[in-house]
């Protein structure tokens, strides 16, 4: 249990611009962790062991992708008590991002906007920072156990689409060595065309193309990394079909649903509303659910998918469950209700799964 409740911190933080309390939250994660301050904050892992792809999950509530983009903090967010954390995206090239403001708090829908824009410091600083971390000295080993880790690649901005796959294939041969597995994230909607990716051609094609080096990689290695691919949830039914249909066809060992929104519909009116970007928080709730029940009738039992979009309570966790995810991630549900949302999701989970 953390000694410091986040009901005290929450409005200090809520009286910055978001972007700052963000960076602010991160830059004192990252001085805290591994050092006694870490023991005010963290909590006790939840003991609920699964294992999907060949991996051993302690508990089945993760961190999602977005918050440690430069993967800084890894150990800190591990002292949550989270089972299984995501970082990145990353991309090869250190990239700015979009032009602040470029993150906005909608607290009548406990929702965020942002348009980050896969800011981030690139490859080379992202690979030191998960070498230092203190969880993941020796992935080959396997993860005994601990918290599994999860690193999220993308594209460069500046890369045009046609060449998109030359990112993703020098990002995945640069985290290969470290991650318990890697997701392919082809579905921000903060850098242009990058959902375009989600097309049948485009689709085949890059996963394709990843599938075959992943091959290569675990000839070289002699150690197979499960690949994850993150959707959006702005899918009819007709997509979600073949994308799950090229998710097996090229061998990938699971599907992250969903990432933001661009739909407007839940937060019309509110300050902030209008602004472009993704849409996360309580309103994707829904929308991610109703991909994430598709993807399991397309899928059929025994294929993993990790369920995350407008987890802000014990009982929504459980409703992605219910939906046909096998664990969940939160984000959004971390900033408006702190930490203890890791612990009662967990909790929530177990006992759902104790009763089926």
């Amino acid at each position: 249990m953390s000694l410091i409740p986040y009901a005290l911190a929450r409005p200090f933080l809520f009286g910055l611009d978001a972007e700052t309390a963000h960076e602010l939250t991160m830059a004192s994660l990252a001085a805290a962790q591994g050092t006694p301050l870490e023991w005010a904050y963290g909590s006790s892992s939840v003991s609920d062991p699964i294992t999907l792809a060949g991996l051993r999950f302690p508990n089945r509530v993760g961190l999602a992708a977005g918050l440690d983009k430069n993967a800084r903090c890894i150990d800190g967010l591990g002292a949550l008590g989270f089972g299984f954390v995501e970082v990145g995206t990353v991309t090869p090239k250190a990239q700015p991002g979009n032009p602040k403001p470029r993150m906005f708090r909608l607290p009548k829908a406990n929702a965020l906007i942002n348009r980050l824009g896969f800011n981030n410091e690139g490859l080379d600083a992202f690979l030191a920072n998960v070498q230092r971390s203190s969880l993941r000295k020796n992935p080959a080993k396997g993860n005994d156990g601990k918290m599994v880790l999860g690193l999220n690649i993308g594209k460069n901005a500046a890369t045009p689409i046609e060449n998109a796959v030359d990112d993703y294939l020098t990002c995945l041969d640069g985290v290969y060595p470290h991650a318990d597995y890697v997701t392919v994230n082809i579905s921000s909607p903060n850098t242009k065309n990058l959902r375009a990716l989600q097309s049948d051609e485009a689709l085949d094609s890059l996963l394709g193309a990843i599938a075959q080096r992943r091959e290569e990689l675990a000839r070289a290695s002699t150690r197979r990394v499960p690949l994850f691919v993150k959707i959006a949830p702005d899918l009819d039914e007709a997509q979600v079909q073949v994308i799950a249909a090229t998710l097996q066809r090229h061998g990938m060992d699971g599907v992250v649903a969903t990432n933001t929104t661009i739909n407007r519909e839940a937060v019309k009116g509110l300050p902030f509303s209008e602004e472009a970007g993704g849409l996360s928080g309580a309103p994707v709730l829904q929308a991610s659910n109703k991909v994430i029940g598709q993807l399991r009738a397309a899928l059929g039992k025994g294929f993993p998918i990790i369920g995350v979009g407008g987890v802000m309570s014990a009982a929504d966790a459980v409703s992605k469950i219910q939906a046909g995810a096998d664990v969940v991630q939160i984000y959004t549900g971390l900033i408006y209700q702190g930490p203890q949302l890791v612990r009662d999701a967990a909790l929530a989970i177990k006992r759902l799964s104790s009763r089926t």
